[in-house]
């Protein structure tokens, strides 16, 4: 799983809120992941986005514009169709 954290060069303390709540989720679930925090205005035109902080799982954009509290990224992860199938393989 890759997980990105989009910011604006120019405002890069934004962006350490939502790299402290995915990092605590993805210890709530016990779940490795790589995440990466880019700080390029260009990185945020290409996928669309205009507000910051952005956070992007797999590629896909899940929030823009606030931080994100750690049970919304818990709830991102979990509805992941790999991680699902993950959890049934287990259980």
């Amino acid at each position: 799983m890759r997980i990105d954290i989009l910011c604006k060069p120019d405002h890069p303390e934004s962006c350490q809120g939502t790299v402290k709540n995915v990092r605590k989720a993805l210890d709530q679930l016990g779940v490795q992941a790589e995440v990466h925090q880019f700080n390029d205005t260009r990185k945020m035109i290409d996928n669309r986005i205009y507000v910051e902080p952005a956070l992007l799982i797999d590629d896909q954009v899940r929030i823009a514009g606030r931080i994100p509290e750690v049970e919304e990224i818990v709830n991102f992860i979990a509805e992941r169709p790999r991680y699902l199938r993950e959890v049934a393989a287990v259980a």
